[in-house]
């Protein structure tokens, strides 16, 4: 299996001479075994590896006992070895995220923060060809798109999955041969997650049922489709590069690049503009591309609300993505049309503030846990907000619904969000998960003041001021 993963490896170029490895450890059977492997392949690539482990504080004593296995696997080994220890249950009340989502949050942070302290060149995770079919699966019945279907990347710098040819079978064929023991993670033979729904029932059964081989033509169509989005990336760089012009923040998309573009580019050539007006690809879906779209199809002057604070605009060469009100004067925005009056500021606080202001419509906010601009704006496909303890999220069309508003008047309630996540509905209700605790270091004020007095009503972008 080794040989099998160095050919992977230099398939993919993987590895340099001399790479400084950072190498996640659960202590379960894959990244033993892949750590094992970078071990015997580090003569060859002279490298230097740190292995890093993460106790999620959510399994007691089968975790304690996982820490403990990786501390005297490494030791054994002299495999230099940091611990991080995260509440990845409080991490996800906090941020309105579910338990997976927290816990690979924790994961990227602890393999990030060690990367940058002992100078690394490449991060290595255990995900082997099983798990890749179980994505690829998981994003069909999402809805998915080429990149989707393409499951994990071998190489995502800094990441790099060594063991993404391989199958779960082989690796413990390996480990047997070796006599080399691993930690046993019981929850993932509980099926209260859809990845191991997918894992203990969907695949056997596909694999009895209909084509012992299910797994292994998963496996060719994810390389099939991965080798097709990287063609249509480089065309549509191609694309990108010879007709849209960035200008002072803006992309402009004219309209004869677009007409002229294949129709399979153009939603890839939308969200690259998206992706650089914005500086970040992450909360760039399908439907904001899908808005853009129709904006090549309405008269001059048509617009529509982006993430992060940007707005398509219709003009006479095409589209325009730029930031919200950027083609009128941002200081005038108290008196705009059919805008409201907004003022913000953020101050240090420590500990719980004894007491909260009474106005409806001024709000406070965990400043620190804002990660983008916020933008001022009406609602959106896909708005949702954090309403429950526990981090559940409700969305924004069902919460007026339950509300009874009205349904004339549900695109004129302003809302402040960061994406698609709403802080505010305002004159209603805040989201949990940015509200003040015991742990918020700085505070967000925000007041709004306004209605829509006429016309149609704009979007707004919130600049947030520094501390003062």
């Amino acid at each position: 299996m080794v040989e099998q993963v160095r050919k992977y490896i230099a398939k993919h170029n993987m590895l340099s001479k001399s790479d400084r490895i950072v190498a996640g450890i659960s202590g379960g059977a894959d990244s033993i075994c892949l750590l094992c492997v970078l071990l015997e392949l580090r003569g060859g690539y002279d490298l230097e590896i740190t292995a890093v482990h993460v106790h999620h504080g959510l399994r007691g004593a089968a975790a304690d006992a996982d820490e403990a296995y990786v501390r005297k696997f490494c030791a054994d080994r002299q495999v230099p070895l940091r611990v991080f220890h995260v509440d990845v249950r409080a991490l996800a009340r906090r941020q309105g995220w579910s338990l997976e989502e927290a816990g690979r949050e924790a994961r990227r942070e602890a393999f990030a923060e060690t990367l940058r302290e002992c100078a690394g060149t490449r991060i290595a995770l255990a995900h082997h060809r099983d798990d890749n079919v179980e994505t690829v699966l998981m994003n069909l019945a999402r809805g998915t798109g080429l990149r989707g279907l393409g499951g994990m990347l071998p190489v995502n710098p800094p990441y790099i999955r060594p063991l993404l040819g391989v199958k779960r079978e082989e690796i413990e064929n390996y480990l047997k041969e070796k006599n080399i023991g691993y930690c046993i993670d019981a929850t993932n033979l509980e099926d209260a997650y859809t990845r191991n729904r997918l894992r203990n029932f969907v695949i056997p059964c596909m694999e009895r049922e209909i084509n012992g081989r299910f797994s292994d033509h998963v496996q060719e169509t994810a390389e099939q489709m991965r080798d097709l989005q990287e063609y249509v990336e480089q065309q549509t760089e191609i694309l990108y590069r010879e007709g849209v012009i960035e200008d002072e923040g803006e992309c402009l998309i004219p309209e004869k690049v677009y007409g002229a573009a294949p129709k399979a580019l153009r939603p890839y050539l939308i969200h690259r503009a998206l992706c650089r007006a914005a500086g970040r690809s992450r909360d760039i879906e399908a439907v904001h591309v899908r808005l853009v779209e129709e904006l090549f199809q309405k008269q001059t002057g048509r617009r529509t609300s982006l993430p992060y604070g940007l707005e398509a605009r219709r003009c006479y060469e095409g589209v325009r993505i730029g930031a919200c009100g950027r083609e009128e004067n941002q200081t005038l925005l108290p008196g705009m049309e059919a805008g409201p009056e907004v003022s913000c500021r953020v101050f240090a606080c420590e500990g719980m503030p004894e007491t909260f202001s009474e106005n409806p419509y001024t709000k406070w906010f965990d400043y620190d846990i804002i990660k983008s601009n916020l933008a001022i704006r009406n609602r959106m496909p896909g708005d949702c907000i954090v309403i429950g303890r526990s981090g559940g999220t409700q969305k924004i069309k069902k919460y007026f619904i339950d509300r009874k508003v009205p349904e004339r008047m549900r695109d004129e309630i302003w809302l402040v969000a960061e994406g698609s996540q709403i802080l505010w509905i305002v004159g209603y209700r805040q989201s949990r998960r940015y509200q003040v605790t015991e742990r918020t270091k700085r505070i967000l004020e925000i007041s709004i003041n306004g209605e829509k007095k006429s016309g149609r009503i704009l979007p707004y972008t919130g600049w947030i001021p520094d501390v003062e």
